[in-house]
C-alpha cells in the first residue's frame, strides 16, 4: 500500500510573482519546476514568426479586446505602425448619381467585387484594429475586405453601446479572440450630411438649382447644402475621432486599417498630409482604393496616392514592411518545400 502510495502524484500549475510553476506531490513531498510557456504570435511579433498557417494560432493577431484603450505604456518602443484608408466599395446610390450623405444604402455587385478586390491587395500588411462608420456600405467594405486577409482572421464588431451590449458580445474563449480582429464602428467616421440633397439627382440637381451652386455645396470646404453639413463641419466630427481614438492606437503600435467615406476621408486626409482648404476640395477619392500610411515619430508618410494607388505605392517599402513581407515570402517557399 505504502509502495503504491509512493508512486501516486498530484499536478497542478501554481503562479508565483511573474512565473508559472508546475507543482508535484509524491510520497509527501513537494517539487515545483518553473514552467516556461511559448508565446503567441502578435502582431508586432508577426514578422519575426517562424511558421505559419490560416489554421494555426501562430498566425493570429489577437486583438485583445479589452485593452484596446490601454495604448499608453511607456515600456514599449514602437518604430513603426501602419494605416490603411479605403473608401467604400461603389453604393447602389453611386450607381443611380444620387446624393447619398447619410442615408444608409448597401453596396453595388460592382461595389462588392471593389470591396474583395481591396481586400487582396492589403492581404498581407498587418492589421490590428479596424475602424467604419455607422452605415452599411463601409461596413460591408470592411468585412469583404478582410475576407481575403492571408490570416484568415474573423472580423467582429465590437457593440459597446451599453453594459448590457458588452456582456452580451464577449468573447470568453482565448484561442477564439486570438484568431479575431476587432471592428470599431464609429458615427464620427460617417459620410458628410447633405440635408435637403439626400435622395436627389446631382445632374438633375445641378440642372434646377444651377451648377455653380450645386458644385460650390459639392466641392466648397465652408459652404453648406440647405439644412446639411459643410465639408469643415465633417472635418471637425472626423479627425476630432481620428486624433482622439485612432491615433493613440497608432501611436501604440497598432495596425490600423479605416473603411469610411469619400468626405469623412478627405477630412482626415487634409489633417495627415496638410492641405489647405484650397488643396482639399479638389481631391478625388476613388472607390475601394487602399492608400497606406506609414506612422513613424508622431508623423505620417504618404505611400499611396489618393488619385488613385499603385500597387507598389500601397505595398511601399520600409524597412520593417520590407521584413515582413520577405518572411512571409519565406515561409511560403518553406511550406512548398515540405
Amino acid at each position: 500500500m505504502v509502495a503504491a502510495a509512493c508512486h501516486q502524484a498530484i499536478c497542478f500549475t501554481a503562479n508565483e510573482g511573474a512565473r508559472d510553476f508546475l507543482v508535484t506531490s509524491s510520497c509527501g513531498s513537494l517539487k515545483m519546476k518553473p514552467v516556461f510557456r511559448k508565446e503567441r504570435c502578435s502582431l508586432r511579433q508577426y514578422v519575426n514568426c517562424a511558421k505559419y498557417s490560416s489554421e494555426s494560432s501562430l498566425c493570429a493577431i489577437k486583438p485583445i479586446f479589452s485593452s484596446l484603450s490601454s495604448t499608453n505604456d511607456s515600456r514599449r518602443t514602437v518604430p513603426e505602425s501602419y494605416l490603411i484608408l479605403i473608401r467604400h466599395g461603389e453604393s447602389m446610390w453611386n450607381e443611380k448619381n444620387l446624393f447619398t450623405g447619410c442615408v444608409d444604402v448597401p453596396l453595388t455587385s460592382k461595389g462588392v467585387d471593389e470591396a474583395i478586390e481591396a481586400g487582396k491587395r492589403i492581404r498581407h500588411l498587418p492589421i490590428d484594429v479596424v475602424y467604419i462608420s455607422a452605415l452599411i456600405r463601409s461596413q460591408m467594405t470592411a468585412m469583404l475586405a478582410l475576407t481575403e486577409h492571408h490570416c484568415k482572421k474573423v472580423p467582429i464588431i465590437v457593440h459597446d453601446e451599453t453594459e448590457q451590449a458588452k456582456v452580451w458580445s464577449q468573447i470568453y474563449s482565448e484561442g477564439t479572440e486570438m484568431q479575431s480582429v476587432p471592428v470599431i464602428k464609429a458615427w464620427q467616421l460617417n459620410e458628410r450630411m447633405y440635408g435637403e440633397l439626400q435622395g436627389f439627382n446631382k445632374l438633375e440637381t445641378a440642372e434646377r438649382c444651377g451648377k455653380e451652386q450645386v458644385y460650390k455645396w459639392r466641392r466648397s470646404y465652408d459652404a453648406r447644402p440647405p439644412n446639411g453639413e459643410s465639408l469643415e463641419m465633417c472635418l471637425r466630427r472626423a479627425v476630432t475621432y481620428f486624433k482622439e481614438q485612432i491615433e493613440p492606437q497608432l501611436s501604440s503600435g497598432k495596425n490600423v486599417m479605416v473603411v469610411a467615406h469619400a468626405n469623412s476621408l478627405r477630412s482626415i486626409l487634409m489633417y495627415l498630409d496638410k492641405l489647405t482648404a484650397e488643396e482639399v476640395i479638389h481631391l478625388e477619392l476613388s472607390t475601394g482604393v487602399p492608400m497606406l500610411y506609414i506612422y513613424r515619430e508622431n508623423q505620417f508618410i504618404r505611400r499611396g496616392s489618393p488619385l488613385g494607388s499603385t500597387e507598389d505605392g500601397v505595398y511601399a517599402y520600409t524597412e520593417n514592411l520590407a521584413l515582413y513581407k520577405q518572411n512571409l515570402l519565406d515561409e511560403v517557399l518553406d511550406e512548398v518545400s515540405l
